[in-house]
């Protein structure tokens, strides 16, 4: 099974969605601006991926918030992320492989080809 993190709204979200349908991937959407992630999620996605690949710097909340005069650090991205999800690159999928977890941040067709299928 596949969760997908993001919003329904986004586009990525959908090619995502798209994807899983027409691989006949089962998947679920969990929207974040309808049910916030909990903390140790966001943690769990920090262990498997780089912070700079789950935080979105270039989206309209980070720009909103004014962010980039804050110059944050890796801790403080995360704290972000915690605090307003919408800051994260969307979407984030999560899948099992064998009994590890993995997770993925953004849509790329070729990445989603060679881990999902």
């Amino acid at each position: 099974m596949i969760t997908i993190y993001g919003i329904k709204t986004c586009n990525s979200v959908r090619k995502a969605i798209k994807f899983c349908k027409e691989n006949s991937l089962e998947y679920t959407l969990h929207d974040f601006r309808a049910q916030p992630l909990e903390k140790s999620k966001i943690d769990l996605f920090a262990t498997h991926l780089d912070i700079d690949t789950l935080f979105n710097s270039k989206g309209t909340k980070y720009k909103e918030l004014k962010l980039k005069e804050l110059n944050l650090d890796d801790k403080g991205k995360l704290e972000w992320l915690k605090k307003e999800n919408m800051l994260l690159k969307r979407p984030v999928i999560e899948y099992k492989k064998g009994d590890a977890t993995n997770i993925l941040a953004a849509f790329n067709e070729e990445i989603y080809k060679e881990e999902l299928l």
